[in-house]
């Protein structure tokens, strides 16, 4: 009979001790039910966080439950004339699903398309009868910029900033409703980024909110379907680039009420370009720099039944080729 030496067995019983009281969970942090909530995963990221009533029901659902998915590879169409453009995609919002795509999830330059998401956070955060008086700095633009004409003094409503914002795409109405909304170009910059991660959009940054050039300031298509499908919840935002023109009213340093015509920049609207019959455009936002080329995102309807649909088309190498390639791209509505 072997002779047990019992400071070995002492140490072993000490080890598998250790291992058990490990594996309960003893002395650590308690490990989660299920790692892999999906509801937890979204909530940390601040995307899909459900509202207190939902939070005591059972109405959560998935972030991506009502969104277009699409992979990382292109969906052409022979009808399309792809060599227009650098990136296009057509969204049908109620089917939840890309019916045409090139170069979705490549980031470019999205020019004075930035402007949808300065308008949803503008609408979300501010208060449309708040009045900002406009300063100097606010009109420090680059040379050529498209403004809708405000002077140092003038004051005037959030509500006339978004016309001149979306309708004759005022980069000084955007630098004025970052301050009125967040203080300065920085904190609102932040804001757009924030609610773009929150709506998905994780392949963007943004560092302005009228969207002149900067090598920090970019988006994909794919990403501005994302912001552009949350815009158009707003009732206000659809009602405003529906607009054809718009008169806004400026009371200037002198005290004296003025009078401001914009009108839409976008072609289907304005009536110079057509949408193919059968479907109705309801309104977007174009967008032109030298490094962004031309830009177009819609918000269209099928006529017969109302059906609703995004198209974007991204850096496009002329105004007239945009409108060529957006309208073959309409027509795949009708199919």
């Amino acid at each position: 009979m072997k002779c047990i030496d019992k400071k070995r067995m002492a140490g072993a019983l000490g080890l598998l001790l250790s291992f058990v009281l490990l594996c309960c969970g003893c002395g650590r942090e308690a490990v989660p039910e299920d790692a892999y909530d999906v509801y937890e995963t979204t909530r940390a990221y601040g995307l899909n966080v459900p509202s207190a009533e939902e939070a005591d029901s059972d109405a959560q659902s998935f972030f991506a439950e009502g969104l277009c998915v699409a992979g990382d590879e292109d969906l052409p169409d022979p009808a399309i004339t792809d060599s227009l453009s650098e990136a296009a995609g057509l969204f049908d919002l109620n089917g939840k699903k890309l019916r045409f795509g090139k170069n979705i999830h490549e980031r470019l330059y999205p020019a004075s398309t930035t402007k949808i998401l300065t308008a949803y956070v503008a609408l979300k955060y501010g208060d449309l009868s708040a009045k900002a008086t406009v300063t100097e700095e606010e009109l420090q633009l680059e040379a050529g910029s498209t403004t809708c004409g405000l002077s140092v003094g003038d004051t005037i409503s959030l509500e006339d900033l978004l016309y001149g914002l979306l309708l004759c795409s005022g980069n000084d109405a955007a630098n004025v409703i970052a301050d009125l909304v967040s203080g300065s170009t920085e904190a609102f910059a932040e804001r757009m980024n924030q609610e773009a991660r929150a709506l998905g959009a994780t392949n963007s940054h943004f560092v302005n909110a009228h969207g002149l050039h900067d090598e920090e300031h970019y988006t994909t298509v794919y990403d501005l379907y994302l912001i552009f499908q949350a815009a158009v919840q707003e009732e206000k935002f659809v009602e405003i680039i529906h607009t054809p023109s718009h008169t806004g009213t400026v009371t200037n340093a002198a005290g004296e009420t003025v009078s401001k015509e914009w009108s839409n920049t976008n072609k289907y609207i304005s009536g110079d370009a057509q949408a193919p019959e059968g479907v109705e455009v309801v309104g977007g936002k174009t967008g032109t720099t030298n490094a962004a080329g031309y830009c177009l995102a819609l918000y269209s309807k099928k006529q017969s039944d109302g059906s609703p649909y995004i198209s974007i088309v991204y850096k496009s190498d002329s105004r007239n080729n945009l409108y060529y390639e957006m309208s073959e791209i309409l027509e795949k509505i009708l199919k």
